[in-house]
């Protein structure tokens, strides 16, 4: 159970980063827009990483002698970009008003790497609903949590929950490899 805490931080700090930035762009804290904003980060988090877990679902028996190694660099390649998006621009910065269509756009943005994510759930032998309903909340926590604190002067946060989101993704990713190796 340990591990779908970790995979649900980890993937939430790609939503609480860009929460933070909202947030900053919205300068004064409104309950609404935080709620918005976790709500469809909290959903979309949720239900990508199931849809990636069914798509393996019907490649298991092609690459099972190689799975462990497909999560590793799936883990790896998601954290890496999540560490290298932190040096980046911030997507948020373009915005000039935040609506429910450009809500959506970033919901879906920031949960293509859950999906990719989804294909190891059967590696990190985890019930996929559950995990689907632990990265749900807890990216709802963290989206609301990132739009109060960029709305009070923390935008300085935002690189580093990326920083952070990837080298957990990146130490999960390790740990299938060698388990699935090693032991």
């Amino acid at each position: 159970m340990l591990e779908v805490f970790l995979l649900s931080f980890a993937l939430s700090m790609d939503a609480f980063a860009v929460s933070i930035g909202l947030g900053v762009k919205n300068r004064e804290f409104s309950k609404i827009l935080a709620l918005k904003v976790a709500l469809f980060f909290g959903i979309f988090q949720g239900l990508m990483p199931l849809i990636g877990f069914l798509a393996s679902l019907g490649l298991s028996g092609i690459i099972e002698s190689i799975d462990h190694w497909v999560a590793f660099v799936l883990l790896s390649a998601i954290g890496g970009k999540m560490l290298y998006e932190s040096f980046g621009e911030n997507t948020e910065d373009e915005i000039t008003h935040i609506t429910n269509k450009v809500l959506l756009i970033l919901a879906i943005a920031t949960s293509i790497d859950a999906m990719a994510a989804g294909f190891t759930l059967n590696l990190l032998d985890l019930n996929p609903y559950i995990s689907m309903i632990v990265i749900a909340i807890i990216t709802f926590i963290f989206s609301f949590l990132g739009v109060f604190i960029g709305s009070k002067g923390g935008g300085y946060l935002e690189d580093k929950a990326e920083k952070l989101g990837g080298v957990v993704l990146i130490g999960i990713g390790l740990k299938i490899l060698l388990e699935h190796t090693l032991g």
